[in-house]
């Protein structure tokens, strides 16, 4: 998924030890079906492809050894930011929305994490005609909410009505765009709530069916419309701001309890219908999350394996670096863990507000200690050195390394000089900053990058923002950072959703997420014409090119690591598998061992 103040952005846990996550939706490989574990699959998010109608009638496919009953205790360092489906962004809320919330289209996962987009509310991913600007999609029937009332295709358009309301900034924005033709979309819809319904949204409540007459093309709106910001909500429930609280439900669990940063308890939803739903599993009868406990605490209580824990998974905190070797290293360990690597980015981005000269950019680039950085975060098991925008689970992606970073990961200060003395700005000083408190591991990098960028001629100044105003700070244009840590994680598995969020010069604004202020005429016309292009091929092809084109004439960012992350469960779990969505536990699939 994407930041956004995000949402999309990082938030609670780098598998190096930090505390701080990738904001979208993010990647990687599955751990055993059964819970046997410790494997990490192959299935790449690249690979997911468009299921048929069949595909998506229900039941799920069941998890091999599951038994119905007991509880499930995940345990995280935070409370959900929030449980308004067109409030959610961020990768965590998404996980535990996954269980309550239901989207007109969805991500069918098997064993090992192979993924087909089906419909989940809709009985297939939709027809689009008009070559990419009509879309039109049929509910299934029997499909219904907590309290026994129908779900109608006006509670679904109602979803997309509210992401224009002004207490839900935190959503995706991709699809009001798309409907108003402008990202500036609340001046021409405000909502549900003045009594107004967008025009461009069509329902038919006799054929059940909605359709999305869009401004601008969008070849690719079926897996858009998996994002949880555009999640059913009743028109008779609607409590506004207030909804953030108590959602209704019509997955398979409904919240029973919320102690904020305490505690979430689910159970089960007895009006949920397996028959309409090919997606989720719903074995446990509850889920009691548990918040406050940070990655090392939650990982030694796993390791223990007591008590409740023996029923107990990590939440959204990684095992960090100071246990990475103590479980990989333990056989009886290392068969409890998922584990996979992120489908986004960690990565440094350079404000080119500030930095306008590309020679200085690429000298960053090069200057960079991507080796003492994946030291720190825990070596090579912390993930793999990033060269390019799109990480490797992205379709169509192609691999390259301008700035030579696989063959000197500990960065070439030498040529860094060279170029700074070639664009007569040796000794400029780079004001470098990070999140302060989020994690041990960004402490120690800053001696590293500091001393880095001296020896290839730079003046550093590193300024920490204290973790929970961070966000804020650096997301605004007028800030004053030349190069800010960040991350990002694609929406779905396209480069459209890593290239056009961080780079498109249109969306530059406060609290936007084109942190670098990059804004190239050439590169807005390249998004704006790959945007469009329907062939998937095609498009990919160009994603893989723009993203080659933009670090070599722009060089905006300085790109890091595509982290790995692992996750320890107890022995009492069953159908742990790693999520190549949001890179956590696919909580649905779950069971309770007796």
């Amino acid at each position: 998924m994407s930041i956004s103040r995000r949402n999309f952005v990082i938030a609670t846990s780098v598998a190096a030890g930090g505390s701080m996550v990738l904001s979208a939706c993010s990647s990687g490989g599955g751990g055993g079906g059964t819970g046997g574990g410790g494997s990490t699959s192959t299935a790449k998010y690249s690979a997911v492809t468009i299921g048929t109608a069949d595909d998506s009638t229900g039941p799920a496919p069941a998890v091999a050894g599951a038994r119905k009953g007991g509880t499930i205790h995940p345990i995280g360092p935070d409370d959900f930011s929030h449980l308004d489906p067109q409030r959610i962004y961020y990768s965590w809320n998404s996980t535990v929305g996954n269980l309550y919330i239901r989207c007109l289209t969805g991500y069918k996962i098997a064993s090992g994490g192979a993924m087909k987009l089906v419909g989940d509310l809709a009985t297939d991913t939709g027809t689009m005609s008009d070559d990419g600007k009509t879309w039109t999609f049929t509910l299934k029937d029997g499909l219904k909410w907590e309290d026994g009332s129908e779900l109608t295709v006006e509670d679904v358009r109602h979803g997309i009505e509210r992401g224009f309301a002004s207490f839900t900034t935190e959503g995706a924005t991709y699809l009001q765009s798309a409907l108003t033709g402008t990202n500036d979309f609340r001046s021409v819809y405000k909502g549900p709530y003045g009594g107004k319904h967008l025009s461009s949204v069509v329902t038919d409540t006799a054929k059940k069916t909605i359709t999305f007459h869009l401004k601008t093309a969008r070849p690719d709106l079926n897996w858009t419309l998996a994002m949880h910001s555009y999640g059913a909500v009743p028109v008779k429930h609607d409590t506004k701001e207030k909804y953030d609280k108590d959602p209704v439900s019509c997955g398979p669990y409904r919240i029973k309890q919320h102690s904020v940063d305490k505690s979430l308890t689910l159970v089960r939803n007895t009006h949920w219908d397996p028959a309409t739903d090919p997606i989720r599993n719903a074995y446990p009868d509850s889920f009691v999350f548990e918040f406050g406990p940070e990655g090392l605490q939650a990982t030694d209580r796993l390791i223990a394996d007591s008590g409740g824990d023996e029923f107990a998974v990590m939440a959204y905190s990684g095992v960090p670096a100071e246990r990475i070797q103590k479980v990989l290293g333990t056989a009886d360990l290392k068969a409890r863990t998922v584990d996979g690597l992120l489908t986004g980015l960690y990565y440094y981005a350079i404000n080119c507000k500030r930095i306008t000269d590309v020679k200085v950019r690429q000298a960053l680039n090069y200057a960079w200690p991507l080796e003492q950085i994946r030291r720190i975060y825990g070596g090579p098991s912390a993930g793999e050195y990033a060269t390019t925008v799109l990480s490797p689970d992205i379709a169509g992606r192609v691999k390259f390394d301008i700035y030579g970073k696989l063959t000197k990961p500990q960065g070439d200060t030498a040529k860094a000089k060279a170029l700074l003395k070639e664009a007569g700005k040796l000794g400029q000083k780079i004001v470098y900053t990070y999140p302060q408190g989020a994690s041990d591991a960004y402490d120690k990098t800053k001696v590293v990058i500091a001393d880095a960028l001296k020896q290839a001629g730079f003046d550093p100044v590193v300024k920490p923002v204290e973790s929970t105003s961070y966000y804020d700070q650096v997301q605004q244009i007028d800030n004053q950072f030349d190069v800010m840590w960040f991350g990002w994680a694609p929406d779905w598995p396209t480069g459209y959703t890593l290239l056009q969020p961080l780079f498109d010069g249109t969306t530059i604004a406060n609290g936007a997420n084109n942190v670098s202020q990059l804004n190239v005429p050439w590169v807005n016309a390249a998004i704006k014409k790959d945007a469009v292009i329907a062939d998937p091929a095609k498009a990919n092809a160009a994603w893989a090119a723009l993203d080659r084109q933009i670090m070599e004439k722009e060089a905006p960012i300085i790109p890091e690591t595509y982290q790995r992350r692992y996750y320890l469960y107890g022995d009492k779990v069953g159908g742990g598998e790693f999520d190549p969505l949001f890179s956590a536990f696919i909580l649905y699939k779950l069971y309770a061992k007796a």
